[in-house]
């Protein structure tokens, strides 16, 4: 088990101070901010500090919503009145806030709608984030949740490359964590702004053991093109999916 204790032991301190139900008023305040640039603030959620080095499928936002942080929270104080460890803390709020809500069910219905289940030899992309989460690592370019004015940050409004820091998370801290999984594993970036970023990240040899799918729209419901885009693309991820679990299947046999 990889753990980042870097935040998570200073932060954890200040749990105590949250109330029960969570606003943003509660977490979007000074004692939580990480960074701020100009208009935008980085804040600290704990919920992308564990990493699943064995996944087989990596799925990658560009950054955590409030919802996530929200979660990754309450999972977080409740997880800690229980008694569990920093570790242990890190892997719950993990699988409660990742793509949690309803982003979670959409992404659940295109990834069985373009052939992940059969390419895995699993019955729905729903038991990644069940019995099967050991497959999954779930993380973000930027890991911890950015915002602008208070308001999700998209990936855009600034650039990712307009930004230092937003850089220095998307292009050093991301493929720092990502070459920690062993591979090879299937790299889903979520939505143009993510996607760029990866393509960016394989073009400079930046991450290993990895093959990224590309086309594959972000889940959340503010996406409204999410279908149009999906049903576009969906023969494509299709492809791109059979071909990664047909190198995978060769890749063991070559191991033998």
């Amino acid at each position: 088990m990889i753990v980042n204790r870097r935040y998570l032991e200073k932060f954890t301190e200040k749990l105590h101070t949250l109330p029960s139900s969570l606003t943003k008023s509660d977490l979007l305040i000074s004692p939580f901010r990480l960074h701020q640039e100009n208009e935008l603030d980085i804040y600290y959620s704990p919920h992308n500090e564990y990493i699943n080095r064995t996944a087989t499928i990596v799925i990658a936002g560009i950054t955590p919503g409030f919802s996530q942080m929200k979660t990754a929270y309450e999972t977080a104080v409740d997880s800690l009145l229980q008694g569990r460890t920093l570790e242990q803390m890190a892997v719950d709020t993990k699988i409660a806030a990742g793509f949690s809500g309803s982003m979670r069910h959409n992404l659940i219905t295109m990834l069985d709608l373009c052939g992940l289940p059969q390419a895995f030899g699993i019955q729905s992309a729903a038991q990644l984030f069940g019995d099967l989460r050991h497959m999954l690592h779930t993380t973000s370019v930027i890991k911890y949740p950015v915002f602008i004015q208070q308001k999700n940050y998209t990936g855009y409004k600034p650039a990712i490359t307009h930004s230092p820091i937003l850089s220095t998370y998307a292009f050093g801290h991301f493929p720092a964590e990502l070459n920690h999984v062993t591979g090879p594993a299937l790299l889903i970036p979520l939505g143009k702004a993510a996607e760029t970023v990866c393509e960016t990240l394989i073009r400079q040899h930046s991450l290993q053991n990895l093959i990224c799918l590309s086309g594959f729209p972000h889940p959340s419901g503010a996406n409204g093109h999410r279908l149009k885009q999906f049903s576009k693309n969906k023969e494509q991820l299709e492809r791109q999916i059979r071909s990664f679990a047909a190198f995978v299947d060769f890749t063991i046999e070559k191991r033998k």
